[in-house]
């Protein structure tokens, strides 16, 4: 390593040989060339190797779990990756508050199993869970599968441990959920996918977790009936509403296909949704959802509907929903657009796809396009629009963008709900924000990262 041998004294390296799976994000979509991953162990070494870089102007990107969608944490080019896999102690955890204090690099599952033997939960769930680390998922403001029960990372993180690009540590490991001293600076931190700050610690407030968990499976014959559905959902099921989640026919299908899972009401229903119920009383929540479903049956909102009986069952249910975005690559390659859109208007935007995409969907080789699906949380009106194609293709993509932004943005929606920009929306933010927000923005990248050290997130090619 030369003259940079001290950068590195006391911190794990990977050896060239080992760093392949640090340069590409899990779609094999974005590549980079670095040649050094530091795994630092404690706040301190993060905070010395962001003054190293720093004062020598090295460009850095932090990694986590390496499991996000847009390319926002593998190196553009030979970016020294800076990974927080080492960090993952669970610091503290108070039974009573229910406050948990853990290092970034803690595992989602692992951080929601040590809350599950004290009977409480961590306030977010995704499919990438068993590898994602939850100082990636604040720095990325996930949103997941049941922010329509615990609400988003921005109201249940009390506290952050952070490093400055100068190698300043930001020691605000608040576990007070009320305290009203000056600015919320954190809130910069929670969704800033690591532009201001590495997040090294966090503190969070976590529920009880249920004791009765129930799932409902239910397919419905339009987009209509599905918002109906969704309300009468919200008015009959209430506090115990945990997630509400819609797939449509494509996405059921393909699944099928890619899978060869048997689907539990024969997949030939325009469109799915799946309903979970977390309350304290089993025989009191599963009464009121057989209820539900029995009336929104006999109001012909609903066409066909089954019930989970048991763990396994409700495990059965959620693949349903969880195994889409995890087989959709299955042809090779897929598009994905994370979009939040007026409830109304939320499944327009993917027959608008099918439509524009037209002669290239098809079932045989020839056609570049297998089709397009679209699924998400319908509790908080976030689609994912997915594309899935025999390879990643210049022309799709020159058809799809920015005409996908462009689309969202007529309707006031946001080109990102959960997943953050990162490189493959940065140069699209204006379709979400004012010319006054982006500068906003810039001015406080500035102001904590005026050398950008970390390169891929400058503010001139972000913006």
């Amino acid at each position: 390593m030369g003259s940079d041998s001290a950068l590195i004294n006391g911190v794990e390296s990977d050896a060239t040989e080992d760093i392949e799976p640090f340069n590409s994000d899990w779609m094999r979509k974005y590549r980079g060339h670095t040649q050094l991953v530091l795994k630092p162990e404690s706040t301190e070494q993060v905070s010395e190797i962001l003054k190293y870089c720093n004062e020598h102007t090295l460009a850095v990107v932090p990694q986590g779990g390496n499991t996000g969608l847009v390319g926002g944490s593998v190196p553009v080019f030979d970016e020294i990756v800076l990974s927080l896999a080492r960090m993952n102690r669970i610091r503290s955890f108070d039974e009573v508050s229910g406050v948990l204090v853990a290092d970034a690099g803690v595992i989602l599952e692992v951080a929601d199993q040590y809350l599950a033997e004290r009977r409480y939960i961590f306030p977010l769930d995704l499919g990438a869970k068993g590898s994602c680390h939850i100082g990636g998922n604040v720095a990325t403001n996930a949103g997941g599968l049941r922010l329509l029960r615990y609400g988003s990372l921005h109201g249940n993180v009390l506290g952050l441990e952070a490093v400055l690009p100068d190698g300043t540590i930001v020691d605000d490991l608040s576990k007070l959920r009320k305290n009203n001293t000056g600015y919320d600076l954190k809130q910069l931190f929670i969704g800033g996918e690591g532009t201001i700050g590495v997040i090294t610690g966090i503190s969070i407030v976590c529920p009880q977790r249920s004791n009765a968990v129930n799932v409902a499976y239910f397919a419905l014959e339009s987009y209509e009936k599905v918002q109906q559905a969704f309300v009468e959902a919200k008015k009959q099921l209430g506090e115990i509403l945990s997630a509400f989640e819609l797939m449509d026919n494509a996405s059921q299908r393909l699944l099928h296909q890619a899978s060869g899972r048997k689907l539990p009401l024969g997949g030939d229903h325009p469109f799915y949704c799946l309903i979970e119920t977390s309350g304290s009383n089993t025989e009191h929540d599963s009464e009121k959802l057989q209820n539900f479903l029995e009336y929104v049956m006999g109001e012909e909102i609903v066409l066909d509907g089954v019930l989970a009986e048991n763990q396994t069952q409700i495990k059965e249910l959620w693949s349903c929903r969880e195994g889409v975005p995890e087989h959709l690559p299955h042809w090779g390659g897929v598009y994905k657009y994370d979009l939040s859109i007026p409830i109304a208007e939320l499944y327009d935007l993917v027959e608008a796809t099918r439509e524009r995409l037209g002669h290239l969907i098809g079932d045989t080789d020839e056609h570049p396009v297998v089709d397009a699906v679209g699924y998400g949380h319908m509790g908080d009106s976030n689609l994912h629009l997915n594309v899935a194609t025999r390879g990643y293709n210049k022309e799709v993509e020159k058809i799809l963008e920015p005409w996908v932004y462009e689309w969202v943005s007529k309707r006031n929606g946001s080109i990102s709900a959960e997943h953050g920009l990162g490189v493959a929306k940065k140069a699209y933010i204006g379709y979400s924000r004012s010319e006054t927000m982006v500068k906003l923005m810039k001015q406080i990248k500035d102001l904590y990262d005026p050398v950008s050290i970390d390169e891929m997130w400058t503010c001139e090619r972000m913006c």
